[in-house]
């Protein structure tokens, strides 16, 4: 487990406050926890404007903040010598701000990725890829929602565990991208509570613990697509679309792991009629 990862789980297990205990909101939204982050997350290397590299799509006023859709996009041209490596989404507010860290599979050229997140403050959103040129690059949007890190989830606990790893593949793909090795789209769903540590039992009145997905492999036949490193700020039921080139695989296939140790796996046949 990744130092940054240590760090999250016992941050959360002091990071609940006392019931009664008065609100700091006015003091976080106030304080700027980004030079801090790119010691923590970074450690401290040269981060360079990214608006030429990489763009995030966010809701600048969101309707749920437990939900909050999040597009990140690589914005480097066909001719460019340089691809993604991987890249980091950061909620800066969040209570575990290192929302997820997406690691894109070297021949799959994945150039979009959407999921949801929980918002817990008005907050800046970073995100930075790393290229192989070995250099990080960074953009950022505004996000105003709060709470979504303490929403009551939506399924009661029985219907969780019913649907505990539960993994589900969509494939879509326009009728001009051709039958196979071209440029699609994909979705992989778990079923999932993703319980952040900072949600409250309704009935008990006791904090649920932290228990969510932390790894995420994907592969077309063996070749990698995408892996995630997740934490708390991605929703209930994690939901991962993305875009990336066919290599003509008559297979998808998904291993995701929480951080019970519970692991689950997956293998889907391709359509690759292009439909």
């Amino acid at each position: 487990m990744s130092g940054y990862r240590l760090r999250l789980l016992f941050a959360l297990s002091v990071l609940v406050a006392p019931l009664g205990a008065p609100s700091i909101s006015g003091a976080a939204e106030s304080y700027d926890p980004w030079p801090g982050l790119i010691q923590d997350v970074f450690n401290n290397r040269p981060i360079n404007d990214g608006a030429d590299v990489i763009g995030i799509e966010m809701p600048y006023r969101a309707e749920d903040a437990a939900i909050v859709p999040v597009t990140l996009k690589s914005k480097l041209s066909p001719d460019d010598s340089r691809h993604v490596v991987s890249i980091t989404l950061v909620i800066d507010q969040n209570p575990a701000p290192m929302a997820a860290k997406f690691q894109l599979g070297p021949d799959a050229r994945v150039s979009e990725i959407s999921t949801r997140v929980r918002v817990n403050n008005y907050t800046n959103v970073h995100a930075v890829a790393e290229l192989s040129d070995g250099k990080l690059y960074m953009v950022k949007t505004f996000v105003k929602a709060s709470g979504g890190c303490s929403a009551p989830a939506v399924k009661n606990v029985e219907e969780a565990k019913n649907h505990l790893g539960q993994m589900k593949y969509r494939q879509f793909a326009a009728a001009d991208q051709g039958p196979a090795n071209g440029k699609r789209e994909a979705q992989i769903m778990i079923g999932h509570p993703n319980n952040s540590g900072l949600q409250m039992d309704q009935l008990t009145h006791l904090y649920i613990p932290a228990f969510f997905v932390d790894e995420l492999h994907v592969w077309q036949d063996d070749s990698p697509v995408l892996s995630m490193e997740g934490g708390i700020s991605i929703s209930e039921d994690p939901n991962i679309r993305f875009t990336y080139v066919s290599n003509g695989a008559r297979t998808f296939r998904a291993e995701a792991k929480d951080t019970s140790g519970h692991v689950f796996k997956k293998e889907w046949n391709v359509d690759n009629s292009g439909t």
